[in-house]
């Protein structure tokens, strides 16, 4: 089956690409297919999460194992995108490049039949031209942790100044 998926930029203005994939490739397929799309090298690090309906992010699955000893984490490489992105669980949250944070929301429109004659994937429809620097995030920090009162209490902190 071909899955028709929309990749929104996390921004202000409308910036969308709309693609089609066969649904047994891995997400590393994917990835390099959204990285082409909006004109990413895709040589930086990435991951895609796993979220409700709500957009609340859960699962990492990653480029890479940057894992000192042999985590759990689940790799693009290994995970087929059939097994993530269903009709039960039509969304994911995909991040590319950790330094500037280019933050995707991905959203399975519609499942086809594949086309003979037609390869995949295939950029359907691109909306908008990517800025330069990636949209600010606005990140909201935990109202009930006071970071003033933390460095106040300095020495309560168990920290060997001397470590070294």
């Amino acid at each position: 089956m071909i899955y028709k998926i929309r990749i929104i930029l996390d921004a202000k203005e409308d910036i969308f690409r709309d693609l089609e994939i066969n649904a047994e490739n891995t997400l590393e397929d994917f990835h390099n297919a959204i990285a082409q799309s909006f004109g990413f090298l895709g040589s930086e690090m990435a991951s895609f999460y796993t979220c409700d309906d709500n957009w609340t992010q859960d699962e990492e699955i990653a480029l890479f194992d940057m894992a000192e000893n042999g985590s759990e984490v689940r790799l693009m490489n290994e995970t087929f995108l059939e097994d993530v992105l269903t009709e039960k669980t039509p969304k994911l949250i995909y991040v590319y490049d950790f330094l500037n944070m280019w933050t995707f929301f991905v959203e399975l429109a519609d499942i086809v039949k594949k086309e003979d004659g037609r390869s995949y994937p295939n950029l359907l429809f691109s909306f908008g031209e990517l800025p330069e620097n990636p949209p600010e995030k606005n990140f909201k920090s935990d109202p009930k942790f006071d970071f003033e009162d933390t460095f106040e209490n300095y020495d309560d902190l168990d920290f060997d100044e001397n470590w070294n």
